[in-house]
């Protein structure tokens, strides 16, 4: 039986793709009605291990806290495995997991 691979493209750096910048207009709905402080496209970049690293899509600041989120439509492997490193390396953030799914964003904390 053979299994389809999706083939991997890689994003350009720094411009969004069309969940992040539908999750920036839901960012900014919140910024605006005062639940949160600000939000900023990529950020950071962590460092994992050598040459393994990983960028959040968005920082956002709460009046309280700063946390990572990442948007996916699908999650592969590794991008699971990465966010749950970087939540263990890194506890005193929030990483979460945003997706928009049956018409509403569903969100996991790691």
């Amino acid at each position: 039986m053979m299994r389809f691979i999706r083939p991997r493209t890689r994003p350009v750096p720094g411009s969004m793709n069309k969940l992040e910048m539908k999750y920036e207009g839901q960012l900014e709905l919140l910024k605006r009605a005062g639940e949160i402080v600000s939000y900023r496209y990529e950020p950071v970049k962590f460092r994992l291990a050598d040459k393994t690293f990983y960028t959040p899509d968005f920082m956002v600041t709460y009046e309280d806290r700063v946390e990572f989120h990442e948007t996916k439509g699908f999650w592969e492997e590794d991008a699971r495995i990465k966010i749950k490193v970087v939540a263990s390396l890194f506890p005193e953030f929030a990483f979460v997991a945003v997706q928009w799914k049956q018409k509403q964003w569903s969100y996991e904390i790691f």
